[in-house]
């Protein structure tokens, strides 16, 4: 989506008011004025793609508007001169490492007054904005009086995902101008919206075309733009008791979403608009105490690790992705779920399976899909061209990638590859969606072995951004770049393994889910379960993650794992045979350890338990994340701690606020995680012994 929406922005000319002069005074900034006396005030970070908020670039902007407080201009455009968008908000770097609550305030303080004097100038102001207006770069918007939006705006508080809430007096200005219940819905999530929706709640005055900036902002500046107004209902909502009522609401809805103890930042959003809702100056000062005391919390610095994990997982890809044509063999749940995302990002698919019904099955999933992620019913329509249902397999000839979806049966596989290897071009990749099985074993009848290599998706496939991209010692060096880039080229987040049974993420995951089976052995109730996961941060229990994954992989990956490592891992319990032998396969069967109803499991039939899961509880389930992440190291499955916790973070949902399974281990202490792995060897047996790799990890 986002690499759509900037192959658009790319190829547009801005209208940026007179050309300004090269060799302008200020840094990251330029300023003309036109004909009518109007100042145009560019936003242009000096070397970068994209303007960001640092604490340089408000300073200079301080100059900037004192200039202006001198000489007076008839108005002034805020505009960015970057083709990206205005502002993508803070400069996130600022924010790591900080520790000290005081410092995070002086130094928030001197952005406010910075901001509060823009707000201030005695002229009418006016914010034009194209592309992303996020974070910082909206409440910059928000104190100019006026904001005129370009039809592909997208505006949004995302601050929340990095465990803040705004901080440069967004949460005032913002639920003084539009309806409290829509924009703390918007701060609370860190949702994006278009410039139609902004206009409607009031957040922007006009929406045009970059064709008619020139006459928008006359008609701004010389009081012929009709305004936004705050209605009635603004201030009945931001009125005292109304804010007491909303928000006991809120907090309500956001403890459904994310727990107080593991995510702060939506509650101290809540407790500042109930408490400062009417007062914008004490608001304003609250705001500051607020944004400090959050950004020191263990809960914002992983979150903005994760972020930066993120940004160095995107540039594992690289960029001059080959890739235009993709043939996905095998249309089930997963392979039907690759092949529409793949063409909801622009590549042209064929999709083939042995029976028809399947193909029909992921043509109406790709159609949900579509609804749902793209907004232009053209988008959609186009989206559906390119995924082409391919019976008699034909689009292999002429594909750049095939990508084998089938089920885990190396036999299978193999004659599978027999027939795709002779009609295959010269340099397509063939590419496996396996979870379980080593490439060694899949490589050795073929007869171009070098071609072979994993891409290894994630359940659901639009909702984890992670792909394993499976290399075996003969793989060519060149398709595995042009398989990264390819990954990069879909909007996923690339990781690079060795094969190895499990690779990284099911091996990691597998004994999670099968520990979870042993104490549904020992009469622990699965609602106790998967509540222990769910106390640490888990998304999802393991026992309705297993049912999710489906109870027939769980058991195919248990088993595969198990004839690698032994005892290293819990034992399949006999029944767990019975339940896939009786098609009681979780999600996809409509049964598992849960009913499963539209996609959804019913957990309201689970008696509520007496018992709390205990710490040994948790530290059963979620050790042994840490202990094979270990081991990976330091077989060299994987060569980068901090891209294995990317990795288990964006395939798994593993709770974001703790930075990750290594993370976690390094901020519990290496010391007494080895101690407690030790001691659950010694109570529950070998599968908890620690790592080697421990001796060595920092």
């Amino acid at each position: 989506m986002e690499s759509r929406i900037m192959g658009v922005l790319g190829d547009r000319v801005l209208e940026l008011g007179p050309k300004p002069d090269a060799s302008g005074p200020y840094k990251n900034f330029k300023l003309t004025r036109d004909s009518d006396g109007i100042a145009w005030l560019l936003f242009d970070r000096e070397g970068a793609s994209a303007n960001t908020l640092s604490a340089d670039l408000i300073e200079e902007l301080d100059k900037v508007l004192g200039e202006f407080e001198s000489a007076r201009p008839a108005g002034l455009v805020i505009r960015s001169a970057k083709k990206s968008g205005f502002i993508a908000g803070a400069d996130v770097n600022a924010f790591r490492g900080a520790s000290d609550v005081l410092s995070v305030e002086t130094e928030i303080g001197r952005a406010h007054a910075v901001i509060d004097r823009l707000e201030a100038l005695r002229m009418p102001t006016v914010a034009v904005i194209h592309g992303f207006c996020l974070g910082g770069g909206l409440e910059v918007a928000l104190a100019c009086q006026m904001r005129i939006a370009i039809d592909d705006a997208r505006f949004g508080f995302p601050e929340v995902m990095l465990g803040l809430h705004p901080g440069l007096g967004g949460t005032v200005r913002f639920t003084q101008l539009v309806n409290p219940m829509q924009s703390m819905q918007m701060m609370l999530t860190g949702k994006t919206i278009d410039a139609r929706k902004a206009k409607s709640l009031g957040l922007v005055d006009a929406v045009t075309q970059e064709r008619h900036v020139r006459n928008a902002v006359k008609d701004a500046v010389f009081g012929r733009l009709k305004r936004a107004a705050p209605g009635v209902l603004n201030s009945i909502l931001n009125w005292e008791p109304a804010r007491k009522l909303l928000a006991s609401r809120m907090r309500r809805e956001a403890a459904k979403a994310a727990p107080q103890e593991h995510y702060p930042a939506p509650y101290a959003l809540i407790d500042l608009w109930e408490r400062y809702g009417g007062d914008k100056y004490g608001m304003l000062r609250a705001e500051q105490a607020s944004f400090a005391k959050l950004m020191v919390t263990p809960t914002a610095q992983n979150l903005i690790r994760v972020f930066f994990l993120r940004e160095q997982m995107k540039k594992l890809a690289g960029s001059g992705n080959k890739i235009r044509h993709v043939h996905v063999i095998g249309a089930g749940a997963m392979g039907g779920d690759i092949a529409a995302w793949v063409a909801g990002q622009g590549m042209r698919v064929t999709l083939a399976d042995m029976k028809p019904e399947p193909i029909a099955g992921a043509i109406k999933r790709a159609s949900d899909l579509y609804g749902k992620i793209l907004r232009k019913r053209t988008d959609v329509r186009d989206a559906h061209d390119r995924l082409m249902p391919d019976i008699g397999g034909e689009g292999v000839r002429n594909a750049d990638l095939i990508i084998e979806a089938v089920p885990e049966k190396l036999e299978l596989k193999q004659k599978v590859y027999a027939g795709l290897e002779p009609v295959m071009k010269p340099g397509a990749i063939l590419a496996t969606n396996t979870s379980s099985i080593p490439l060694q074993d899949l490589r050795t009848t073929l007869q171009k072995p070098e071609r072979l290599l994993g891409l290894h998706f994630f359940n659901p496939v639009s909702r984890l951004q992670l792909v394993e991209v499976v290399s075996h010692d003969g793989t060519d060096a060149q398709l595995l770049k042009e398989a990264l880039a390819f990954v990069g080229a879909i909007d996923r987040l690339p990781l690079p393994v060795k094969s190895s049974p499990g690779f990284l993420v099911n091996r990691a995951l597998t004994p999670y889910m099968l520990e979870a089976m042993v104490m549904l052995d020992e009469k622990i109730d699965k609602s106790v379960i998967d509540a222990a996961a769910k106390k640490f941060g888990m998304p999802m229990g393991p026992i309705e993650l297993a049912d999710q994954v489906g109870l027939d992989i769980c058991l195919d990956v248990g088993d595969m794992l198990r004839s690698k490592f032994g005892d290293a891992l819990p034992p399949t319990p006999a029944w767990l045979r019975e339940k896939v032998a009786k098609d009681e396969l979780g999600r996809k069967s409509g049964k598992g350890f849960y009913i499963w109803k539209d996609g959804k499991a019913d957990t309201s039939s689970t008696v509520p338990s007496i018992s709390e899961p205990s710490a040994e509880m948790i530290d059963r389930l979620m050790l042994p994340m840490s202990n094979v992440c270990v081991a990976c190291l330091r077989e060299g499955v994987v060569d980068n701690a901090d891209v294995v916790d990317g990795a288990v973070i964006f395939g798994t949902g593993y709770a974001p606020f703790r930075g990750g399974p290594l993370n976690y281990a390094r901020s519990r202490g290496v010391d007494n995680v080895v101690a407690t792995l030790r001691a659950l060897a010694e109570k529950f047996g070998g599968r908890f012994t620690p790592d080697a790799g421990w001796e060595n990890f920092k």
